[in-house]
Parts: structure tokens; sequence; C-alpha cells
């Protein structure tokens, strides 16, 4: 069974920065794609960033300002974002997900599996 696990958001203060992390677990041998989206208060969930297997990734929105930055720690099963710059409107959940195909897309509907979401809160 494939299990996610968000973590790593808090409370942070315009400018700042924070890594969120997910660990996964369960994956089945083969290609797999694993994102960040953020949910704003109100709001649906948007792709943030995407890594697969083969090491290609995906900047999706204000990410691509180069704010954002994903890695994939294989020895560690763990992907993070690394959040600079953060701004009041980067609030919200964010969760990881995963897809057992190689592909990236900013589409909640691609991916099979949720974490269950870590919450960052950025104060003005």
């Amino acid at each position: 069974e494939v299990q996610l696990q968000a973590s790593g958001g808090g409370l942070v203060q315009a400018g700042g920065s924070l890594r969120l992390s997910c660990g996964a677990s369960g994956f089945p041998r083969g290609d797999y794609a694993i994102a960040w989206f953020h949910q704003a208060p109100g709001k649906e969930r948007k792709g943030v960033a995407c890594i697969t297997s083969g090491g290609g990734k995906a900047l999706w929105g204000d990410a691509v300002e180069g704010r954002n930055a994903i890695h994939n720690d294989n020895a560690k099963n763990t992907v993070t974002l690394q959040m600079t710059s953060l701004r009041p409107e980067d609030t919200g959940i964010y969760y990881c997900a995963a897809t057992t195909r190689r592909l990236c897309a900013p589409d909640v509907t691609r991916f099979e599996y949720w974490g269950q979401g870590t919450l960052v809160t950025v104060s003005s």
C-alpha cells in the first residue's frame, strides 16, 4: 500500500523559507511521479512542483518564478519542496501526491495517492 507523509509546515514570516518533506513508502517497483499541491483557504488545489522517477522536474504556477525547488532523495524515499521568499498568499495546506506513472501534470485527477497535508502559514 502506497503511503505518503507530508511534514515541515509551520508559521513563517513573509520573506522566509520552509522545506517541506514527503515521505513515501509502499511503492511498487517501476515508474512514479510525486508532486506537491497547494490549497489556499477556500480555493482549489493547485500544482506547485513535481518530480519523476526518471529525474524529470516540473514547476507550475508561481513556482516558475524560481521561489521553489523540488528534490528527490532516493536513499531516504523522500521528496522535498524548498520554498523561499514566502508570501502571505502561499498560506494554505500543502499536499504531496503520487502516481505510478512517470508523468507530471498539474491536475489532481492524475494522482492516485495523497498524503494528509501540512499547513503553511505566512504572516505579513
